[in-house]
This record gives C-alpha cells, structure tokens and sequence, in this order.
C-alpha cells in the first residue's frame, strides 16, 4: 500500500492513512540496542564473555547509527530531528501544558534524547573497551565511568519511556507499535512532518 492512504478493515471501516516513518534498519537498531543493553546490563560483572560480547556488539551498532544518521533515510537523519535549544526547551514546555504540536519524525525532545543516548552508550562501549586493555585495566576511574555511565543510561532511558507514553497519549497515537511496523498516522494541518 502506498504511503497516505487509507486501508479497509474489517466491517466495512477505514482507518486512518498512514505513512512509512522509520525504516527497517532503524527499528533493527532500536530493538537490537533495547535487547543488548538490557543483557549487558544484566549480566556486570557476573558473566564476562557474554557482557563484553554484547558490548561489542552494541559499539557496532551505535557506529551503524552514526553513520545512518548522514545516510539514512529521511526521518533517520539527524539533520531532520537536531533542533536549537530553544526549540526543544519550548517543546518541552507545551508538553507539559499537553500542547506540544505532533512531528511525524522525532519531537524535539526525542531528537536531544536519541543525541544523548547514544553519546552515553558510545561512553559505557569505549570505557567498557578501555577496561579490557593492558593499559587500563584495572583503573579505577575508567570502571566508575563505565559504571556511571550505564546508570545515567538507564535514566535517560526511563525519561524516553516517559516521553513515549506522554507523546502516544497526547497525540493518539502508539509510538511503540510505530516503531515496531515502521508506520504512523500520516501528518495531519497542525503536524510538521
């Protein structure tokens, strides 16, 4: 079906069009990333092999996702969701008045977030790295980064979370099943698409 229009389900009822937003490589590395980091943060210190593996593994994909960021497809553009401080700090505050204007790509918090987590995740790979070295090894401060690190992860995660559940409220739209399918309502007047 082609972008924009509507589809007949069952009974005779249209639903509302839709349109592609994020492509497969996009939710493959978002989906891939949520199951790797929740592994390597799960297994520490307890199961060495395994956790540096994953750490490996998630320094590709936060390499992939720079470089799809230049080359990727619209939305998966950074040039498409980087927007001046005082942009996301005026999106921030219609959020809270439940008055944010709906962007068929990332908002203006979730263009700072995917920015920030990803500059985390590249810390907690590169310490982590760091402490498998002859160099490093053992040196207490690159652990504590590592460690910090992951933990400020976590609470970057839990604000997009919390900003995905606030969006798909205020908008009407689920958020997670767009970043399952690929889909999201098409833009609508008041959208930026």
């Amino acid at each position: 079906m082609p972008g924009g229009e509507t589809t007949m389900e069952a009974g005779g009822m249209q639903s509302p069009a839709t349109v592609r937003v994020w492509d497969p490589l996009v939710r493959i590395f978002h989906w891939s990333l949520v199951g790797l980091f929740t592994f390597a943060f799960l297994t520490g210190d307890e199961w060495q092999t395994p956790h540096e593996t994953a750490g490996y593994i998630i320094a590709g994909l936060i390499a992939f996702r720079v470089i799809w960021g230049f080359a990727g497809s619209r939305h998966a553009r950074f040039m498409s969701f980087i927007y001046r401080p005082s942009t996301v700090a005026g999106f921030l505050g219609d959020t809270v008045r439940l008055k944010a204007r709906r962007y068929l790509g990332h908002n203006p918090a979730g263009g700072l977030m995917v920015l920030a987590l990803l500059l985390v995740i590249a810390v907690i790979s590169l310490s982590g790295w760091l402490m498998t070295t002859d160099a490093y090894w053992g040196v207490g401060w690159v652990e504590e980064l590592h460690e910090g690190a992951a933990f400020a992860a976590l609470g970057l995660i839990a604000l997009h979370i919390g900003g995905v559940i606030v969006a798909s409220l205020e908008h009407g739209e689920n958020l997670v099943r767009a970043m399952l399918t690929g889909r999201k309502r098409a833009a609508g007047p008041n959208d930026i698409a």
